[in-house]
């Protein structure tokens, strides 16, 4: 989470810079026109053009209360004048010293959009605070500020339905068709992965079904069922392809890993592998068990730890 949180940190401060200036300047022109709605408003309406992915502008005194219309690009909508926004998120952040305020992304409460706000504090000549100039920004309309998080690779356990947690040692393991095949079921997926181009696959040990996606067709999934996943034939579904190169988990790690994926599940009646997931160019391995426990890590992570480390700490 922390690579998520970074990036998001990064994405705000460029935003920032971005919407400072154009903020600021707006807001020198504001004091001289406070006390006039209407003046206010159309002075409003004319500078919303420095602010292209703008939704709305509007002015606010310093309890919270709207004293201007919300002005968009295509009008003024004078039914927002008066509405007290004082319990609106951005309003209860503090506003740093520079008088300016880029809010948490928040719900809007009109379009139920992802929505954020920034706040420039206005004051009169003598330095006085008269209020707030604010602009609301849906996250679509924002500038394209960067690239997508990088995931993280450390190791995570995510704790999953306490009401199976509290009754896991009251169950034991139902044997399924894929348990009595599993063998030929792994050899099969062995196969997907290293010479049919299977780059993801979730593989549902109790329900007896994988899905599975390819590197032809990535953005498509297939589910195979436990007689597909049983049957050999099935791999001439699926076009010969070479290994990819950049796959962060090697080729022959796979079978390692499957092997591995198979004790688990026969490892214990109580708590047992429910299901997994492979992703070889992320080079991840996840695994959620009977206790309704996740965890995540890479394939080195997984083939590193003994059967006694996964059966002593996976409640």
């Amino acid at each position: 989470m922390d690579m998520l949180r970074d990036t998001v940190e990064t994405q705000r401060l460029r935003l920032q810079e971005e919407l400072h200036d154009p903020l600021e300047r707006i807001a020198r022109r504001l004091p001289a026109v406070w006390a006039s709605r209407e003046v206010l408003s159309r002075v409003l309406q004319e500078s919303i053009r420095e602010l292209p992915q703008c939704t709305f502008v509007y002015a606010l005194n310093t309890s919270g209360i709207q004293i201007s219309d919300n002005v968009s690009h295509g009008g003024l909508l004078p039914e927002h004048f008066g509405r007290d926004r004082s319990q609106r998120p951005y309003l209860k952040e503090v506003v740093p010293a520079d008088g300016f305020l880029l809010s948490e992304a928040y719900i809007s409460l009109l379009g139920r959009r992802p929505s954020l706000t920034a706040l420039q504090l206005i004051r009169d000549e003598g330095g006085s605070v008269l209020g707030f100039l604010g602009a609301d920004f849906d996250l679509r309309n924002l500038p394209n500020t960067g690239s997508l998080y990088e995931e993280s690779t450390e190791w995570r356990q995510i704790k999953g339905d306490p009401s199976i947690r509290g009754t896991v040692f009251l169950q034991t393991r139902s044997e399924s068709l894929m348990d009595r095949d599993m063998d030929s079921v792994l050899s099969v997926l062995e196969e997907l992965f290293t010479e049919r181009g299977v780059f993801q696959c979730v593989l549902h040990f109790s329900s007896s079904r994988a899905t599975v996606w390819t590197i032809k067709d990535p953005y498509r999934y297939r589910i195979l069922t436990h007689d597909a996943l049983s049957d050999p034939d099935t791999c001439l579904a699926f076009p010969s392809m070479e290994y990819p190169p950049n796959a962060l988990t090697p080729a022959d790690a796979i079978a390692r890993i499957l092997e591995n994926l198979k004790r688990l599940r026969f490892a214990d009646e109580t708590v047992y592998l429910r299901s997994s997931s492979i992703n070889i160019f992320n080079g991840m391995i996840s695994l959620t068990f009977s206790c309704d426990g996740s965890h995540y890590m890479t394939s080195k992570d997984f083939l590193d730890r003994s059967m006694d480390f996964w059966l002593g700490n996976t409640s």
